[in-house]
């Protein structure tokens, strides 16, 4: 297939994301060596992340100094403040996992225009996967165009989530909605980056992703790639403006209806209306598949 025709903004986002990935990869070979920090209980933040969204920012900036940047580490303190143009940044989604040699993380690069996402980059440095979107242009994986899974059966699919590590999360809540998915699904998996976990739903590796008290920076490139290769993207009861709920759903748009009506009921944004009708069209959904009979007579 040939490569995908690029924005001259998802040219700029690409060189930023490879600096920031091969100054990853650098780390990645004594990773022990690396200074890390908690911003919180159970919430890291090392030079690298610091020195990769550094590399970020200049690029960016160098090429669109009138640009706003909005980043995980330093905030928004950097660019034109005041412009409707504003980068979104996660220069190291999944640090927990990098710190320990996991090697499932990502650079996560999005382009809001007036608080709509219109580009989006998210790299992976560990196998060199480099997964792009433009509003109404398509989603790639390196050249390979992106379509979300087929599945329709619930059943038959495999979702992708978070788990809850911080003080003051409402783990009783998330046991609850993992115990719906997984009683009604093929697996469920916690890789541990969201912005992959998106990347993924949007290639059709797995087939929906949900999780809860995630930041912008974690879900806005993704979001534009899931909906560029045909999914849906929203909060636990399906809506559209979720990018600063910290809950997000994500899947192609069988899956992503079902879920909707499974885990609804546990949105913060849902109404005691909302909760009754997500309980009635839960009651409508398969339940667990029976056990094999493993001694038939």
């Amino acid at each position: 297939m040939s490569s995908p025709n690029l924005h001259p903004m998802i040219n700029v986002a690409i060189k930023a994301a490879r600096a920031a990935g091969a100054i990853i990869n650098r780390a990645a070979l004594d990773v022990e060596s690396v200074r890390v920090s908690q911003k919180q209980v159970n919430d890291f933040v090392t030079e690298v992340d610091q020195a990769a969204e550094q590399a970020i920012i200049d690029i960016l900036l160098a090429a669109y100094p009138g640009h706003a940047i909005w980043a995980e580490e330093s905030g928004r303190t950097q660019g034109a403040q005041d412009s409707d143009y504003v980068w979104i940044i996660d220069p190291l989604d999944g640090t927990t996992n990098f710190i320990h040699g996991l090697p499932i993380y990502c650079v996560s690069i999005a382009l809001a225009v007036k608080g709509r996402v219109e580009q989006a980059v998210v790299y992976d440095p560990t196998r060199n996967d480099l997964f792009t979107a433009t509003r109404g242009r398509g989603a790639f994986m390196n050249d390979r165009r992106l379509r979300v899974s087929k599945r329709v059966r619930l059943q038959e699919c495999l979702i992708s989530t978070g788990f809850p590590f911080r003080p003051g999360d409402d783990f009783k809540t998330y046991l609850s909605m993992m115990s719906e998915v997984m009683q009604r699904s093929a697996g469920l998996r916690r890789p541990g980056a969201a912005a992959l976990d998106l990347a993924y739903v949007a290639a059709g590796f797995t087939d929906a992703f949900f999780e809860t008290g995630l930041q912008p920076w974690d879900v806005a490139a993704g979001s534009l790639l899931v909906t560029e290769a045909g999914g849906l993207v929203g909060n636990l009861t399906g809506e559209a403006d979720f990018l600063e709920q910290k809950e997000c759903l994500a899947g192609s748009p069988r899956i992503y209806g079902l879920l909707v009506a499974l885990l609804g009921k546990y949105s913060k944004f849902a109404s005691a209306a909302d909760k009754a009708l997500a309980q009635a069209a839960a009651a409508n959904l398969p339940g667990p598949l029976p056990a094999p009979d493993l001694n038939p007579k």
